[in-house]
């Protein structure tokens, strides 16, 4: 279904510098490299998940976050509903609207994901900048049907990642039962996942309100 967004160029932030600030350095520029360590005790997850944490270093996120508070973020509107998290997208849009090309800034981090996900860089044709501020949630959702492969990276603040098995809408009306998360994980900052094959057809997800600031970047591929 169509979605809109009304286009607002953001400044940097007060509490995006204070939280910046507050972010250790330990070296400068992008190693572009996915080495970092898996959990010591893997989560039960949806089959296709993979996630790493400490794939960028405090001096890369910081990077990031420098230029991500120069990005022209936009309100997003879905089913009518104005959500409180907010959207830049570059590349291949959801609606296949025209885009921004992705900025240079992110191409480095795009190339790491490709290849921790076995695909060229330029398969991942599209880029989204979510920001989520203090209380800001993602609602359950199974990505659109023509993005296949989904690799995130969360940088500022942790969150949690539920996810519980999709239905399509259809048979979720017939059935008004409450239906609960039947996995769940937690994103930390400087983490990497990716969302292949069950996780990502079988499985819808959610992100409940958010306690701190916190910006995910997701790259997709066409199917």
């Amino acid at each position: 279904m169509p979605q809109k967004v009304t286009p607002r160029f953001v400044e940097p932030m007060r509490l995006l510098r204070r939280s910046c600030d507050a972010i250790r350095t330990n070296g400068a520029g992008y190693t572009g490299s996915m080495t970092g360590s898996p959990s010591l005790f893997e989560p039960d997850l949806p089959e296709g998940f993979r996630y790493r944490d400490n794939v960028i270093t405090n001096a890369e996120e910081r990077a990031l976050l420098d230029a991500i508070a120069h990005v022209a973020f936009a309100d997003f509107e879905m089913r009518g509903v104005v959500a409180r998290r907010r959207v830049a997208f570059f590349g291949q849009s959801y609606d296949r609207a025209p885009t921004a090309p992705l900025p240079a800034f992110l191409l480095p981090l795009r190339a790491a994901l490709a290849e921790w996900a076995g695909v060229d860089a330029d398969a991942f044709a599209m880029a989204l900048i979510n920001e989520y501020r203090p209380g800001s949630p993602i609602g359950w959702h199974r990505d659109a049907p023509q993005y296949d492969i989904v690799a995130g990276v969360s940088l500022l603040s942790a969150c949690r990642m539920k996810f519980r098995p999709y239905r399509p809408p259809a048979s979720t009306a017939a059935d008004s039962r409450r239906r609960s998360a039947t996995h769940e994980i937690v994103l930390l900052p400087r983490s990497a996942y990716l969302m292949t094959r069950e996780s990502r057809h079988a499985f819808e997800h959610h992100i409940p309100p958010v306690a701190a600031l916190r910006y995910s970047v997701t790259f997709r591929t066409l199917r």
